[in-house]
């Protein structure tokens, strides 16, 4: 176990447990799994790649595993464009050999996604040889499938132990760099709205691990500069970031410390594509744009003050069945599985209502307080977005103004999870709040 905080129990009162039992960052850190390996007593290993991961460092595996003497097996995948579905699923599944001890998934997040949902199938042992810092799944223990055309968390396997070799991340595609640094600027949001959402309506929250990713999140930013250059140490700092953030999501036993409204814009994106055939980009770039959108919201929202008669009667004009209308225009079919979710969660319960609205006119310099200590201004986030090289232009993701705008209401219909748009949506504002 990581123990990255230090002690079992937590001042939160909750024991915080986390799966993974080794991460080996640094330069040559692919030498040692022969000795990984061997603390499991593994004679062959299961490999799990795509085409791309197996050049840029399956190929290397195979020949340490070789020089070792040790076993294995493969299955590499063969789609130009992998999607983390049931039908890759499937395939990972049926290609399986079941004499392998261990399996060892080479590549970053879609590799990792399915070689975590085969390990729980199978009850083996998981190895990761990371290919890319540029996403946070490396250490959680669920995967982002696309199940019945939306994005959802599927329960999986975290991996055993995690191996980021400098070498081999420094030469991914920058920008799958970028991705990362993108994925990473994603958790002033999440930090933000996991805060919000204890004041407003009591979710459970740890300031130890929230401190957690902080500090992970500040020694990426500062290091950003280094990203273009390839610098090993702030790849090594990327890499070690992202991984604590999945840490920090198995602490908390939830998505909340790594994830908000920013990585809905992302998953509605993921759903449009799968369901319209657009295109869809890496996750940590999509979701990098919807932080900067999100910053901009937040700025926003920074100049309002709450008015309880117009958010009574935004709700109380508020039709459900219109809103279905436009979910299904915007999603397709992949709008069903959200829409029966609201059957469960009843967020449009208009009775529960004037109670949250209280509680928000209460508390709102609190709220205030907290984006203004969680959130940098979206000038802040542009500078960022600069100096790396990601584009501030949602042309460079095939998304319209009219797009993102669409998205955003659309954010709060994804999970039961009070974010910025569930929080607009009680105030009255929600289309107000997009277009000031």
């Amino acid at each position: 176990m990581l123990n990255l905080l230090g002690s079992e129990i937590c001042h939160c009162g909750k024991k915080h447990i986390d799966t993974v039992e080794m991460v080996i960052v640094g330069k040559g850190a692919i030498q040692q799994l022969p000795e990984v390996l061997s603390k499991y007593d593994a004679h062959k290993v299961f490999i799990l790649a795509d085409g791309n991961t197996f050049e840029a460092a399956g190929k290397q595996v195979c020949s340490v595993l070789d020089e070792a003497d040790i076993g294995y097996s493969s299955y590499i995948f063969s789609d130009a464009h992998l999607e983390p579905d049931e039908k890759a699923v499937g395939s990972a599944v049926l290609h399986f050999d079941h004499s392998c001890d261990v399996i060892v998934g080479v590549g970053s997040g879609v590799i990792n996604d399915i070689s975590k949902i085969l390990s729980r199938t199978s009850g083996k042992k998981y190895i990761i040889v990371g290919t890319a810092p540029s996403m946070d799944g490396y250490a959680s223990d669920t995967s982002s499938m696309a199940v019945d055309g939306l994005k959802v968390s599927v329960p999986s396997r975290c991996a055993d132990v995690i191996i980021g070799d400098t070498d081999i991340l420094k030469n991914a595609p920058m920008h799958m760099l970028q991705a990362g640094l993108g994925d990473m600027l994603a958790k002033y949001v999440s930090l933000a709205e996991w805060r919000i959402a204890h004041l407003l309506v009591g979710e459970y929250y740890c300031e130890d691990v929230a401190k957690l990713v902080r500090k992970a999140l500040k020694k990426c930013v500062d290091s950003a500069d280094g990203l273009l250059k390839r610098d090993e140490k702030a790849v090594e700092a990327m890499f070690e970031g992202l991984v604590i953030g999945g840490v920090a999501m198995a602490y908390a036993g939830m998505s909340r410390p790594a994830s908000g409204i920013e990585h809905y814009f992302s998953h509605i994106w993921d759903m449009r594509g799968l369901e319209f055939d657009t295109p869809i980009h890496l996750h940590g770039t999509q979701c990098a744009m919807g932080t900067l959108l999100t910053a901009r919201l937040y700025d926003k929202l920074k100049t309002l003050t709450p008015d309880r008669a117009k958010a009574k009667a935004y709700v109380e004009a508020f039709r459900y069945e219109d809103w279905k209308i436009e979910l299904r225009t915007l999603l397709g079919n992949s709008a069903e599985t959200m829409i029966a979710l609201e059957e469960k969660e009843q967020k449009y319960d208009k009775s529960a209502h004037p109670a949250r609205l209280e509680r928000i006119c209460e508390c709102w310099d609190d709220i205030l307080g907290i984006v203004e200590e969680e959130m940098p201004a979206a000038a802040e986030i542009e500078a960022i977005f600069d100096k790396i090289g990601l584009s501030k232009d949602l042309s460079s993701l095939d998304v319209t103004e009219e797009l993102a705008r669409q998205t955003f209401f659309a954010t709060k219909d994804i999970r039961d999870k009070y974010i910025l748009s569930r929080l607009a949506w009680d105030l009255g504002i929600l289309e107000e709040l997009w277009d000031m």
